[in-house]
This record gives C-alpha cells, structure tokens and sequence, in this order.
C-alpha cells in the first residue's frame, strides 16, 4: 500500500509525471486490446493482406492520436507557436522541445501495440501467407481442387477442412511466424540501443543550452497552470460577488417596500469583503475581464520580474514615551 502511495504521489507531482503515468496507462491499455480482440483472418486472396495490415496499423493511428489530444505538452506547445509576440519573443527550441516530447510519449502506446502484434504473429501470417513458396514445404494438399494462390491464403484459418491435421500448414505458420518475431526483436532492440546511444551522446552536446529549453519548457507549463487557477479565482469570487450584490438589491427593495431597519453590518463581514476584492484584483466589469484575458492572449508580460523583487517593504515600529524600540514588524 505505501509503494502504490509513493508511485501515485510521483505521478501526481508534476504534468511531466503525469503525461508519463498517461503514457503507460495508453501502453497497457493497448496490450490489452489485443489479447482481448479476436483475430480472425479471412482467408480470401483480396483481403487477406488489406484486413491484416489494417489491424496491424490503423489502430496505432488511433491510439497515436489519442495520445497527442490527452497530452497537455500538445496545447502548451500550440499556445506558445500561435500567440502574438507582444513583450516575449518566441523561443523556437522551446517549441521543438515540446513537440519531440510529445512526440515521443504519444508514439508509446502505437510502437507497443505494432511489437505485440509481430511478436504473436498472427497477423504477419494472414498478410504474408501467400508469398510463401510452397515448393520448400512437404505435405501440401494436392486434392482440393484449388489453385496454389487460394491455397495458401487458407494457411491462417485453422479449422479449414483442408488443413485438418496437416503439417504443411503448420511447417508454414512456423516459417512466417519466425520472420514475424525476428522483425518484432529487431525493432524492439533498434529502440532501446537508440534510446540508450541517446542518453550517452546528450551530454557531450551543449548540456547549457538543454537546460535552458527544458527550464522554460517547465517555465511555459506552470504558467498556464497558475494562470487557470488564477482566473478560476477569480470567476468563483466574481460569482460570489454578483450573486451577494443581487440579493443585497433585493433585500434593500423588500426594506424600502416594508419600511425595516437596515441590518447591523458585523467588522468580520467587511474584513471578508477586503478579501473578496484583493481576489478580484481591482477587475470588477466584464469589460474588464475580457480585456484583462484579451491582453493575456495578444501581450504576455516579458520574463522580468525585477519590479517585484526589489518592491519596497513597509517596516512597522512600536516605541515607547522615550523613543525606545518595543517591536518592529515588516
């Protein structure tokens, strides 16, 4: 239970961990879509290779896509490509950074489910059964009647009364399921030395200029991260604030139409008000907020925060009669 707890908090730690436990959850889910899905081949010359090389592909394309929409690397990359330039200058390394990284975690579920398929062999058996040259193998059928093009193309089928208890169909699955798994192992040990010559080439490139990319890459994500929380804020008070100013209105009118005494307002009350408007930010009009979100959009604020670092401090200092220090506050 405290492993699955720590494995939750690191996937909860970051968007980078969480596109990551994403990715994995796509991977696994694409395994278990095979296994699940019942393959069977048509055993017709026109459609073999078509229905094979489909399932073989299509759904990689779809789960490719799917990675790419649930991705959040996709929208913040989109987002920094298509803005206005305004006071920040676009970073085009940034952007390639991004994509390459979405890139690779939506190629994740696709390539998993591409190796399960070769490493089963099935469909590489129902698409390339009928380029086997039937004259290496023993035992094949000779009265079915049947030319050697359709003959062959009923290798996957199994239960095919032609077959029944042959070994020639057998010795061919054999045959096209080894090509199928030797081509499945040579991509997957492609990947990994590929992954790994990477790991070991980065450093001895410009490591700065890596750091660089991926910090404002991190920079770009947690900024629209804070941004969207920021703005839910600031809706939740500025609801809160018009649905308290409508039922304030009404309560004024039902005192003016029955003559009550105004209610007492209680200190904590205004004190909750000062709040309200520290979260409102002096943006109190719709015409505000839309210009506040439009400025946001076409003029993002350049990457200087000087101002705010070196913002003044108010000191408070309590003396007594004699004009000694009793306590300071900042």
């Amino acid at each position: 239970m405290d492993r699955l707890k720590l494995v939750l908090q690191y996937f909860q730690s970051n968007s980078e961990s969480i596109s990551n436990g994403i990715c994995v959850i796509l991977a696994l889910i694409s395994v278990k879509l095979y296994t699940s899905f019942d393959f069977n081949c048509p055993c017709i010359p026109q459609y073999n290779k078509l229905y094979a090389l489909g399932v073989m592909f299509v759904p990689p394309v779809i789960l490719f896509f799917l990675g790419v929409i649930i991705n959040r690397h996709t929208g913040v990359m989109m987002e920094e490509w298509v803005r206005p330039i305004g006071k920040r200058t676009k970073n085009p390394a940034v952007v390639k950074y991004l994509c390459s990284a979405m890139m690779q975690r939506s190629l994740l579920a696709p390539m998993v489910w591409v190796l399960v398929t070769l490493l089963d062999g099935k469909c590489f058996i129902c698409a390339f059964s009928m380029s086997v040259d039937p004259r290496h193998f023993t035992g094949i059928p000779n009265n079915t009647g049947m030319d050697l093009v359709r003959l062959m193309a009923k290798v996957p089928c199994k239960e095919d009364a032609v077959f029944h208890n042959s070994t020639f169909r057998k010795a061919v699955t054999r045959y096209v399921r080894c090509y199928s798994q030797a081509i499945g192992w040579s991509i997957l040990l492609f990947l990994i030395l590929l992954g790994a010559i990477s790991r070991v080439v980065k450093p001895c490139f410009d490591h700065a200029t890596f750091l660089q990319t991926r910090y404002w890459s991190n920079y770009l994500d947690i900024e629209q991260k804070l941004f969207d929380e920021t703005c839910v804020l600031h809706a939740r008070e500025f609801a809160r604030k018009c649905v308290h100013q409508f039922f304030q209105s009404m309560q004024e009118d039902m005192q003016l139409r029955l003559q009550l005494p105004p209610p007492h307002c209680h200190p904590s009350h205004r004190d909750e008000e000062c709040e309200d408007e520290d979260h409102l930010h002096g943006i109190t009009r719709d015409e505000q907020v839309d210009r506040v979100l439009h400025t946001w959009y076409s003029c993002r604020p350049e990457l200087d925060v000087t101002k705010t670092a070196h913002q003044p401090k108010v000191c408070i200092t309590w003396e007594d009669h004699n004009g000694r220090t009793l306590f300071s506050d900042v």
